[in-house]
């Protein structure tokens, strides 16, 4: 027994050093700033306009991603689950469809389509939050379709069922809360993903949080490595929200705290 523990530490610590020796050499070279203040490549990020914009915009689509994708793929793949277990296959199958088409491709294909003549549909905020909701599929179905999978919700859905509980309080009540851990798992990926993401936000003409790293990464190497520090650490802010959540720690809705 004690080989293999030895070996399992060992490979945590090739693990650990291949994950933050990069974030230690970022951090050397944004602090290397020559005869200026130590923080000034920190300073300039944070103290710049186009900085608070592009993450506030982020921000707001990234939860509007996360909302439209849930509210799409938890009532398909729980109908999918508990009705049509045949249908599963082909909705796992158009879950996917984002990774066989090129982001480009996709942007192209809505502006051509929805670009000219559709009313609202063709204004550029519109555009861009479904080509989110769109990518955000696999993500979003992966992790609720392994919920759904570790949970007896069939059962529950009978149980709802015979003490006279409707559909929309099945979802609610007994349906969200089960699948509380695998949709803040999806909603992390999905976070990630959009927080990041540049060529879709390009194309469309929108200074997202991706666009705006890499314009600075373009002019400003050392605020670039610090912009990055500061997007790795954003993203450690969510997980520990999520985590707090998940534990129950944060609430909402009645007696939330």
């Amino acid at each position: 027994m004690r080989p293999a523990r030895g070996s399992s530490w060992l490979v945590v610590l090739l693990g650990a050093a291949y994950f933050i020796l990069p974030l230690v050499a970022t951090l050397q070279f944004s602090l290397q700033t020559g005869t200026r203040p130590l923080f000034s490549a920190y300073s300039s990020i944070l103290t710049a306009s186009g900085f608070w914009a592009s993450l506030g915009l982020s921000l707001f689509m990234a939860l509007a991603a996360v909302a439209i994708g849930l509210l799409l793929i938890i009532p398909a793949a729980y109908w999918a689950y508990l009705r049509a277990p045949k249908v599963r296959t082909w909705v796992e199958f158009l879950s996917i469809l984002p990774f066989v088409v090129p982001p480009i491709v996709l942007v192209f294909g809505m502006v051509g389509l929805y670009g000219n003549g559709f009313g609202p549909l063709s204004s550029p905020m519109v555009l861009i939050l479904a080509a989110y909701g769109v990518i955000s599929m696999p993500y979003l179905f992966r992790s609720i379709d392994n919920g759904l999978r570790s949970v007896d919700l069939r059962t529950l859905t009978q149980a709802a069922l015979s003490l006279g509980a409707g559909w929309p309080v099945i979802l609610l009540r007994i349906v969200l809360p089960n699948l509380r851990t695998a949709i803040l798992g999806g909603a992390f990926l999905v976070f990630a993903l959009i927080m990041g993401e540049y060529a879709i936000s390009s194309m469309l003409g929108f200074n997202t949080f991706g666009v705006y790293m890499l314009l600075t990464g373009q002019t400003r190497a050392h605020a670039a490595a610090a912009l990055a520090l500061i997007s790795f650490a954003l993203v450690w802010v969510f997980v520990g929200f999520m985590h707090a959540v998940n534990r129950g720690n944060i609430t909402f809705g009645p007696g939330a705290r």
